[in-house]
Order: C-alpha cells, then sequence, then structure tokens
C-alpha cells in the first residue's frame, strides 16, 4: 500500500493506455489459434512472467488463471492482462482510488482487488469480470467490467476516534485514532474458512481480507495483523458500479470472521495475503516494520493446521478480546517477541500454485522517451522454508517477454 505519488488520476479515455504500453496495442483478442495454444500451454508455467511497461502507479499484486493462461497485474491504478508469454491482452484503466493486491477466484472466474477511497472514508473489494477484458484501453467506469462491495468494518476501524476528542484525524499515521492502527486494506486472498468450532479440517471457500496498518512506533495497540473474511458466493446482491462522485455503502453487514495475528507492527500492514493450498498456510509478505522490540521480518506465515484461539488482543486502550491465529513455529525465531517469520520479497505479488511454487513479482522501472514507466517481472520460486530466505528461484525457460 505504498502511497501512489502524484496523487489519484482521472479516469483515462478508452484507448488512451495504447500509448503508454510498451507493444503497440492489438485491438482486441488474437485468433481463436492462439487462444486455443494459450490454453494448451497453461498448464506449462514459465520460471518468468514479464507484466509490460506502463505510466501508472507500481505493481501492488498479480493473479494467475492458469486453466485460461492469464495472469493479471495491478499497478495502482492500471489493470493489465496479459497471458503466460507476458503478451498484452487487454487493461483496464480509469481507476482512482488505490487498486491493491489480486486474487482469481477460481469458483466464478473473477478476480478480486482491494480498492481505496481515503479522502472518502470509503473501502471495497473490486469484482473484475475479466473474461470480459479483451482490448487495451478499457475505462474501469464504463466498461462494465468492474463492480465494486463496501466493507463497513474497514471504515468503522479506519475512522475510530480513539482519543476521543469527537475528530477524524484523516489519512494519517501520526495520530492515536485509526482502531488497530488500520489504515485501510490491501492483501487479499481465497482459501478456506478458518475454523474455530473444530467442525471440519476445513471449511467453506472464502476471500480473506488483510487490513494495511500504519507504521507508528509510539502506540502499542498496532501490533497484530487483522484479517476479515467474508462468504462471497452472494455478494452479487451487493455489488455496484465502480463509485466515483458519489460512493456507495452496498456491502455485508457483518463479517463472517475476524482474527488477529501478532507480528510486530508493519509499513502499511499486509501488502500480498495468499493461501497456500500444498501446505495449508497463510503467507503475509510486509514492508520491514520499525519498532526495535520486534525482529521486523518482511514474511510471516500463519499457521493453517491450528484452530483460532479466542483471547485479548494485547496492546488496546480498552479490553478487547478476538480470535488469534499462531504464526507458523519455523524459520528465524525471534525469542524477546516470540515471533517467527522470514527475510523475503512478495510484497510486489505473491502467488501459491498449489504444488510447493510461486511467483513472486519484482517491481522495476524503466525510461521509455524520457517517460519513466513502471514494470512488473512475476519470476517462479519453490518453497523450502529454509531461514533467513524461503523461497528458491526454479531455473528454467524464460517466456516471451514484454518490456525490458
Amino acid at each position: 500500500m505504498r502511497p501512489f505519488v502524484g496523487g489519484v488520476l482521472t479516469a483515462l479515455a478508452a484507448g488512451a493506455l495504447v500509448a503508454q504500453g510498451t507493444l503497440a496495442a492489438g485491438a482486441a483478442e488474437p485468433p481463436a489459434s492462439a487462444a486455443a495454444d494459450r490454453s494448451a500451454k497453461a498448464r506449462h508455467l514459465p520460471s518468468e512472467i514479464r507484466g509490460g511497461a506502463w505510466k501508472a502507479g507500481h505493481v501492488q499484486g498479480v493473479a494467475v488463471d492458469r486453466r485460461k493462461g492469464f495472469v493479471y497485474f495491478s499497478f495502482t491504478n492500471l489493470l493489465v492482462k496479459t497471458d503466460l508469454r507476458g503478451d498484452p491482452v487487454g487493461s483496464v484503466s480509469g481507476f482512482t482510488g488505490h487498486l491493491g493486491d489480486l486474487d482469481f477466484n477460481e469458483r466464478d472466474g473473477r478476480v478480486y482487488g482491494s480498492l481505496e477511497y481515503k479522502a472518502a472514508k470509503a473501502f471495497y473489494i473490486a469484482v473484475l469480470d475479466v473474461d470480459r477484458i479483451n482490448r487495451m484501453g478499457m475505462d474501469a467506469h464504463t466498461s462494465g467490467v468492474v463492480s465494486t462491495v463496501h466493507l463497513q468494518e474497514v471504515v468503522d476501524d479506519y475512522t475510530a476516534d480513539m482519543d476521543g476528542d469527537g475528530k477524524f484525524d484523516g489519512d494519517t499515521a501520526n495520530t492515536p485514532d485509526h482502531r488497530y492502527g488500520c489504515s485501510g486494506i490491501d492483501g487479499v486472498a481465497f482459501g478456506p474458512e478458518l475454523d474455530r468450532g473444530g467442525r471440519a479440517k476445513s471449511g467453506k471457500h472464502v476471500l480473506t481480507v488483510a487490513y494495511g496498518i500504519y507504521s507508528n512506533v509510539k502506540r502499542q495497540d498496532n501490533d497484530h495483523q487483522v484479517l476479515l473474511q467474508y462468504d462471497v458466493s452472494k455478494w452479487r446482491t451487493y455489488e455496484r458500479p465502480l463509485p466515483e462522485s458519489a460512493p456507495h455503502t452496498s456491502g455485508p453487514p457483518r463479517v463472517d470472521g475476524k482474527y488477529f495475528v501478532r507480528t510486530g507492527n508493519t509499513r502499511y500492514g499486509v501488502q500480498n495475503l495468499e493461501y497456500d493450498a500444498y501446505t495449508g498456510n497463510w503467507l503475509m509478505a510486509v514492508y520491514k516494520g520499525a519498532k526495535p522490540q520486534f525482529p521486523n521480518y518482511s514474511l510471516f506465515v500463519a499457521d493453517g493446521s491450528k484452530r483460532p484461539s479466542y483471547g485479548r488482543v494485547t496492546g488496546q486502550p480498552e479490553p478487547t478480546n478476538g480470535w488469534h491465529l499462531p504464526l507458523l513455529r519455523r524459520g528465524l525465531h525471534h525469542e524477546p517477541s516470540g515471533v517467527y517469520g522470514w527475510e523475503s520479497s512478495g510484497q510486489y505479488g505473491l502467488v501459491s500454485l498449489g504444488d510447493g511454487r510461486f511467483y513472486l513479482t519484482e517491481a522495476g522501472t524503466v525510461v521509455e522517451d524520457g517517460v519513466t514507466k513502471q514494470t512488473a517481472r512475476a519470476v517462479l520460486h519453490r518453497w523450502t522454508g529454509r531461514p533467513p530466505t524461503p523461497f528458491t528461484p526454479i531455473a528454467g525457460q524464460t517466456a516471451g517477454r514484454t518490456g525490458p
């Protein structure tokens, strides 16, 4: 959730992204033979997929549709769709909020991403009908590709008046306001419902949303990552067009689960959240925190084999109880705080393939014709769990590439 320098952008006209992309943009889907070729190669994943170079914000997250052979890159205010070779298939521009982490929902074939409008005190899940993205420069507001669902729980914590002075202090870390230090949302991931009652090893397929957390070393109530879970199977009744002048509040009246993971304070919370079906664990890639009493790792893993426990949420100004997820007791261990973790990338994109392999995304920049553009490179890794860095790159043939 690193702030986007320069503020929000106004909606771009359809087709405007053609001039911004590295390649001359095609007008529509490739021929049927090319689409069939993509499908045939969908199971063979390249060791590297490049997302192009774009005049946009830095890459925030990546989602992969293995069956159809497409990859989706969030560039803060731009969504880019490529094939597995990294060739652009389409894009959606005109996001005036902060589009963050993404995940692909295999149940309905759509991509879900976090979307913030902090000035409007509004936080949404953007639901993208990605099958309709078939050309470059589609407009987020008029194309019908994007719908949104409002998350009131996030608004309540973000706007909480913790010092009781009767005013909202705004988008700033230098305040006791914002319950749990909530700065909004970023990480999103589909996975099983966390089982609080021991009824089953894994619950229904739900969306988990992670809070952004302000970095503030002076307060003690911001040392947990906060995860919300939602059953999205009936969310179509809440979905509304992308908000612009009048943000809507159509969304679920309550969360289906709220969980706390004690990691120590981080800078903007969970940047990329990912459920790994291979291990059953939840990975949380973060920007390192600054509190000296914590180890400030960049990757934390919540132990999916453990049921959540109910108890005190430490550091809160008023006694607060909640459901807690334990960290996996592997990797680096900081004995004074009891925190486990690793040093790893993944903050710009983290995708589990469910077989011990992951895509970790690297962010970069390139200057073309005097214009600085943002790039993304998803690199295939294998999980080893070895400290300090638990991933190792998988060497192999690189897919056809777009951009540098």
